[in-house]
């Protein structure tokens, strides 16, 4: 699927959510990666196996796969939810 040097990293691997963006539609709130995963505005996610990933609502990880995680995204907005 990915043809980056060096390689995006695996739907299940734990920086999953590090992959390029291939397509994105903001004014829908989505973006598809380059491993195949869907990346929603509020960082919920979509894995290309059709399971979907809630959004964080700590500054904790949250799980892509079993037994994978992927890094939770930090910013204001995660701040004030975590707050």
């Amino acid at each position: 699927m990915c043809k980056h040097q060096p390689r995006c990293p695996d739907a299940r691997a734990s920086d999953c959510r590090a992959a390029r963006v291939l397509v994105s539609h903001p004014e829908q709130g989505w973006s598809l990666l380059c491993n195949g995963v869907v990346l929603f505005e509020d960082a919920g996610a979509l894995l290309p196996s059709g399971r979907e990933v809630a959004p964080p609502f700590t500054a904790s990880a949250v799980t892509c796969a079993s037994a994978v995680t992927c890094a939770a995204p930090a910013g204001p907005a995660l701040a004030a939810v975590a707050a």
